[in-house]
């Protein structure tokens, strides 16, 4: 069974933590919100207040098979100076676990060192904190076992993607069908 886990911090982009989550529920992939910051209550970039299923601390994550970091500030940059996300991250990346960011979080795997030698994408003018990456334009970009993606424009995309990944591109394809989406 598929899990996944998003991590969430006070000033996450909503659309990209929100969207990823309804679609992967959608697709019946369980999709765990995370808080990183002790409490559940998150507040997003735009003000919108979230609950986090669980907090960073209390869960195990052995079941997940991908794990997921929404973009938004300062909620990046959080994501980024949290060592205990950091070594998750790279113990999960080394087992061969699905890795994913979107808009400015792609640079905490920079920093991680989850995207040397693979293609990556960022909000544009955030190139250079995608260390070791060959940076790239497309809207969302799978390069092994890590998908990164643009933006808030892009969450659609991004999240069926990651459906298509999880589940196969029948699952994505309906589910982009039933919010009536269109590429």
């Amino acid at each position: 069974m598929e899990k996944a886990y998003l991590f969430l911090a006070d000033g996450f982009e909503e659309v990209e933590g929100l969207t990823v989550a309804d679609l992967l529920r959608r697709a019946e992939v369980p999709a765990v919100m995370v808080s990183i910051t002790g409490k559940k209550s998150i507040t997003g970039s735009h003000g919108i207040k979230t609950e986090a299923d669980a907090l960073f601390e209390e869960t195990a994550f052995d079941d997940g098979t991908v794990f997921i970091l929404p973009g938004g500030m300062p909620g990046t940059t959080a994501l980024k100076e949290h060592g205990g996300l950091q070594q998750l991250l790279c113990d999960q990346f080394e087992k061969g676990k699905r890795i994913a960011a979107i808009c400015a979080a792609p640079t905490a795997l920079g920093r991680f060192g989850i995207l040397k030698g693979k293609k990556a994408t960022c909000y544009p003018g955030l190139e250079d904190g995608l260390t070791g990456a060959e940076p790239v334009q497309d809207p969302v970009v799978t390069d092994g076992s890590v998908t990164t993606s643009r933006g808030v424009g892009t969450a659609i995309p991004f999240a069926l993607e990651l459906i298509r990944l999880l589940c196969g591109s029948e699952k994505a394809d309906r589910i982009a069908n039933s919010i009536v989406f269109r590429k």
